[in-house]
């Protein structure tokens, strides 16, 4: 059973899938631009734009953009559980699964059943992909605690960042 009411459940599944499928197309899109068609890339990016629009409806509409503090309180929350749970917890399977001998007898559990249909490369270099990511996941919640800081000092608006930023 859910915790939270179904028509939220709902909505911030719409949301899910609103918000993959601008990230894929903006994906898309940078392929596009790399294989010199850059107006299929405007294309995808225009897409891109419009799922963004419909996918902020939707959290919206299941009450999950109340502003300020409130907003960035549940983005660290949700980028700690990333770094602290989520990403290491991918990647310990992913290294089991690469090298099951690694983890005792049997591997990770059923996790070296699951592995890639390319085997142990595919989840290495998936494993390698997390670890950057998590890289990234670090600086990102190093931001937003700067982010914190600086609307906890404002009367109003937070700063802009300087134009290198």
């Amino acid at each position: 059973m859910s915790r939270i009411p179904r028509f939220q459940e709902h909505l911030k599944t719409g949301f899910t899938a609103e918000a993959v499928s601008a990230a894929r197309y903006r994906a898309y899109s940078a392929r596009a631009e790399q294989d010199g068609l850059p107006h299929l890339a405007a294309r995808w990016l225009r897409l891109a734009a419009e799922k963004d629009q419909l996918a902020m409806r939707l959290l919206a509409a299941a009450e999950q953009v109340r502003g300020q503090g409130a907003d960035l309180g549940a983005a660290i929350a949700e980028e700690r559980y990333e770094n602290d749970v989520l990403y290491p917890k991918m990647i310990r399977d992913l290294d089991a699964a690469a090298d099951p001998g690694a983890y005792g007898a049997g591997g990770a559990g059923a996790v070296g059943e699951a592995a890639s249909a390319s085997g142990p490369a595919g989840d290495r270099q998936a494993a390698e992909t997390f670890r950057q990511v998590l890289a990234a996941q670090v600086e990102h919640l190093r931001e937003m605690a700067g982010l914190r800081g600086d609307l906890t000092a404002s009367r109003g608006d937070v700063q802009p960042l300087p134009a290198s930023a």
